[in-house]
């Protein structure tokens, strides 16, 4: 029988990065990196493209 596969989003992808960043610079937990790493991407998301 064949593992589930688990499809994980770009966006998911780009919030692991932010979170391991979070995580290797600060004394933040796993869940609290993921939560700040979250608003980090949604704050960047709401920067114009033509600003960023």
């Amino acid at each position: 029988m064949a593992s589930p596969t688990t499809l994980r989003t770009p966006y998911d992808v780009r919030v692991d990065i932010v979170k391991d960043a979070i995580k290797a610079h600060s004394k933040l937990d796993g869940d609290a990196a993921n939560e700040l790493a979250v608003h980090v991407l949604q704050a960047l998301n709401s920067i114009p493209e033509k600003v960023r």
